[in-house]
């Protein structure tokens, strides 16, 4: 089977083929990973609510023991009816296992494997895209148009409307993963289920706080050297279910705004006349946070910040699960860089 196209995994997920017996989701957006595997885990199920139908494992025990997947993926379910196997993949490789599964008998279970952002030159993946009983899915960040068919969804699900403005700034706030989008939407729909109707004002009482202003009080947090500040807002990341690797493109967007208003305060303008003038958009509740950090940070400090930050987003969409770890230590790497003075 050749590799799934992204604009193609919705019609594979409304009709998986049947010739898959193995079937590998990946990618950056470990919302839309984590909740793609559990349809397809059970979406072939008989009975949804038999504890023994679905067998959930870490990969890295398959890794250890390579002959558990066939045992799992070939067992007969103990009431009868559908069975599937579903895998967390873990630090170590379970390519071997997943190959000699698809060398050998026809499976009696299903068996979805939940990936990280795999390389394309990764073994699991390419055995996966060109193995004529197994399928690859990606899965990356939401755009606007599936945003919005969430949000649509959603509403339309529970029979509520939502104002053109509203499902347009709602729009703008979601969309860095999956899982933390679908999240935000149902809390807003119970908000606003007794009056039926979903209004500009709920978004921004409801979702600006706690999405869009969550990144912005982690990153000045960060660049403001607040530690203790910083890691109260990442246990909210946590508590909201929201990676905090998604606050990386956020950091790096502010320190090159800072950088670009940090010349002009090294050529003698003030810092609050640069952040009247440059800082289009700049909430009021934030102008005195940013103006401290505009006045602490030198433009080569912010140079040098900028290219800790990039290197940083390349290496946590490579990490997969694990870039919410490379997003905190950089974030309190910043938090301790900013309460020098160099």
């Amino acid at each position: 089977m050749v590799a799934i196209k992204a604009s193609a995994v919705d019609s594979f997920l409304a009709r998986p083929d049947p010739a898959a017996i193995c079937i590998l989701v990946y990618g950056p957006d470990t919302g839309l990973v984590h909740e793609r595997s559990e349809a397809l885990a059970k979406s072939g199920l008989d009975n949804t609510d038999d504890p023994f139908a679905l067998v959930k494992l870490d990969g890295d025990v398959i890794a250890s023991d390579p002959g558990r997947l066939i045992d799992e993926a070939t067992t007969s379910a103990l009431f009868g009816g559908s069975r599937a196997v579903w895998i967390r993949l873990g630090s170590r490789s379970i390519a071997p296992a997943v190959e000699a599964l698809l060398k050998g008998p026809e499976p009696t279970a299903r068996v979805v494997i939940e990936a990280g952002d795999l390389k394309k030159n990764a073994p699991l993946r390419t055995f996966c895209e060109r193995h004529a009983r197994a399928a690859a899915l990606p899965c990356y960040t939401d755009g606007d148009a599936a945003i919005g068919k969430l949000v649509d969804t959603e509403t339309a699900r529970l029979g509520l409307t939502i104002s053109p403005d509203a499902r347009r700034h709602l729009i703008g706030l979601l969309g860095a993963d999956r899982l933390g989008s679908r999240n935000e939407i149902e809390k807003l729909c119970l908000y606003c289920l007794d009056r039926g109707r979903i209004d500009l004002d709920d978004v921004a009482f409801l979702i600006a706080d706690s999405a869009e202003n969550l990144l912005d009080e982690a990153v000045d947090a960060a660049f403001a050297g607040n530690a203790a500040d910083l890691d109260r807002i990442l246990t909210g990341f946590a508590a909201a279910g929201t990676p905090i690797s998604v606050t990386l493109g956020s950091a790096l967007r502010h320190a090159q705004q800072l950088h670009k208003l940090r010349l002009d305060v090294e050529n003698g303008m003030p810092a609050s006349s640069v952040l009247e003038r440059g800082w289009y958009g700049l909430h009021f509740r934030r102008k005195a946070t940013v103006e401290k950090a505009l006045e602490n940070w030198r433009s080569q400090r912010l140079e040098r910040a900028i290219a800790r930050l990039s290197d940083a987003v390349l290496e946590s969409r490579k990490a997969g699960a694990f870039g919410n770890v490379i997003a905190a230590r950089m974030l309190a790497s910043l938090a301790a860089e900013a309460r020098t003075r160099k």
